[in-house]
């Protein structure tokens, strides 16, 4: 993996835990074969392994992600009654 489309690829991301789930589902959809989604968004891939195309993906807005919303949990508390 080249340490310079890492690094470019960070930078669109933001969080490193995400861009590696996002490179590691691209390189499984490319391994994948047959056609669709399993070929490259980006031109001149001949020198290029699946994850730096992966990575070429994200850099050019190729392929996107959500972040999902965090929300609070928030527990009910019920209030007992007191005995008399």
């Amino acid at each position: 993996m080249n340490a310079e489309l890492v690094q470019d690829a960070l930078k669109k991301v933001g969080n490193i835990n995400t861009l590696i789930n996002v490179i590691s589902r691209r390189v499984r959809q490319l391994n994948a074969g047959g056609g669709g989604i399993s070929r490259p968004l980006v031109a001149n891939t001949a020198n290029l392994g699946d994850a730096d195309i992966a990575l070429r993906e994200v850099i050019e807005g190729k392929i996107g992600w959500e972040m999902p919303v965090l929300e609070d949990l928030v527990r009910t508390v019920v209030k007992r009654r007191r005995k008399h």
